[in-house]
């Protein structure tokens, strides 16, 4: 069994999605960030904005891939790197609902990556060496996450 701890959570304010289309690997947009906050009992700040994007990719058996890139700053100045890969998943119909911006329940629809970090600042060097896990969910223009470090 994997034990964990609440690392932080996460909310990243997205911009509209850049539309690339049928790419060979599947259907490709690009969603730019806005900004956001991060807040735990360990580290706080918030998602600069316009330093980071999903390239997600809908994928032929109906998923969304998540490939995340953005950086944080906290709140004593120290940047972070964060980047991601995920999974989201869902019935066509609160898939189409998502996608319409409707409020849809957490529990109608899977959102799960496996955030890791980079940083030069010795005061948060300890997450260079840790694993994490997210719990996502849509929350109008935004996505928030629940990061979890692996122990």
């Amino acid at each position: 069994m994997l034990e964990s701890r609440p690392l932080f959570t996460l909310r990243i304010d997205l911009h509209p999605g850049q539309m690339v289309g049928a790419t060979p690997l599947g259907d490709r947009r690009v969603v730019p960030f806005s900004g956001g906050e991060l807040v735990g009992e360990r580290i706080r700040g918030r998602v600069l904005p316009f330093a980071g994007a999903d390239w997600l990719l809908q994928r032929r058996d109906g998923a969304l891939q998540q490939d995340v890139r953005l950086t944080l700053e906290t709140e004593d100045g120290a940047l972070i790197l964060m980047s991601y890969r995920g999974v989201r998943h869902a019935s066509p119909e609160v898939s189409a609902r998502l996608a319409r911006g409707e409020d849809v329940a957490a529990d109608e629809y899977y959102l799960r990556t496996a955030p890791f970090f980079e940083t030069a600042d010795e005061r948060y060097a300890w997450l260079n060496l840790i694993v994490s896990v997210a719990k996502g969910r849509r929350a109008g223009g935004s996505v928030i996450y629940d990061v979890f470090e692996i122990l």
